[in-house]
């Protein structure tokens, strides 16, 4: 098994930022703009880019986010766009494991009849699985003030979130011209957008696009800087959640690769490393299904990347596995 190699979520004042960008298979590392930070964007994205690994942004754009505190039941939830959904509807908090019932929407506003009973915090996600579902507008003003500053340090590499729709990536790339966006699909809009873009391009968008992650020390070259380019990520974390029926994912993340053979695969990878070094026998056999599939790149998401040890062991892991299939 060749060329596996991994992405690394890291918190934006890591201390073992260094060691993770040294390791062989890291090819990239992902900030996700949810995390706090001190003072303007350019300070953090500067330290980052210098560890000599491709640095990813990572913008929520239309993922829908609690921007206020909350204590369910019985109360209101602020999301981060103004929505319209038919109702009564249900929202998922906590990686699909909780839900609440909307009996009324106004605007940005979730009027909750019911769970989950702990306090929902600023920078949840939050999945109305609905098809009624319109969510406004695209980039958030934190996305902006990232890409306003990529601008301004000449940096280019952007993850975009819920992408359903060619308009989302248009967006980026009028604010950040010759952005590299990767797609990130999580929802069943977004994988029929996948669909889309893959018969459009033929063969697949790697025939129409360089690599997405270069050596180390490699910079982006003149090609790569004059256009924008887009990739394909299944971003398993919300797409589980959208898809309702849990078997359905696999025909997602066969329809993602489809659309792109050199898409990206992340999230709910090796989360038992966060509670203990010994991982899940699932977790294990979960990537290996994932490589078979014909995934080649993973990027690894928060819980797990949240400490040294259970990151080091993540990407060691998953080197062990690609061995084992060889």
């Amino acid at each position: 098994m060749r060329d596996i190699r991994a992405i690394v979520t890291l918190p934006p004042y890591a201390p073992f930022a260094e060691e993770v960008a040294r390791h062989p298979l890291c090819a990239g590392i992902r900030l996700n703009t949810v995390m706090p930070i001190a003072g303007p964007p350019s300070g953090v994205l500067s330290r980052l880019a210098s560890l000599e690994v491709p640095l990813w942004v990572d913008l929520k754009a239309r993922q829908l986010r609690v921007v206020r505190a909350a204590i369910p039941p019985f109360t209101e939830v602020r999301v981060s766009h103004p929505v319209r959904v038919d109702v009564p509807a249900l929202a998922f908090f906590g990686d699909g494991r909780e839900h609440a019932r909307i009996v009324a929407v106004d605007g940005d506003r979730l009027i909750l009849e019911d769970g989950p009973r702990r306090l929902v915090g600023p920078g949840e996600s939050v999945n109305i699985v609905d098809p009624s579902l319109e969510i406004e507008g695209t980039l958030t003003d934190s996305d902006r003030a990232y890409l306003a500053a990529m601008r301004e340090l000449g940096l280019r590499g952007v993850m975009l979130s819920f992408v359903e729709r060619d308009e989302d990536a248009a967006e980026v790339e009028a604010a950040l011209p010759g952005a590299e966006v990767i797609l990130k699909i999580e929802s069943p809009r977004g994988v029929d957008f996948a669909r889309r873009m893959g018969a459009h391009h033929g063969r697949g968008l790697s025939k129409a696009a360089p690599e997405i992650a270069p050596a180390k020390g490699s910079g982006l070259g003149k090609e790569r800087q004059r256009s924008s380019i887009r990739r394909l990520m299944a971003a398993r974390g919300d797409l589980y959640v959208e898809v309702v029926r849990p078997h359905r994912i696999l025909g997602a993340l066969r329809d993602v690769l489809a659309a792109d053979p050199e898409a990206i695969v992340a999230s709910r990878l090796f989360n038992s490393l966060s509670r203990g070094p010994v991982p899940d026998c699932a977790d294990i056999s979960d990537a290996a299904f994932l490589m078979t599939l014909g995934y080649r790149t993973f990027m690894l998401g928060d819980d797990v990347c949240l400490a040294r040890d259970s990151v080091i062991s993540a990407l060691n892991l998953l080197g062990a596995i690609a061995t084992e299939l060889r």
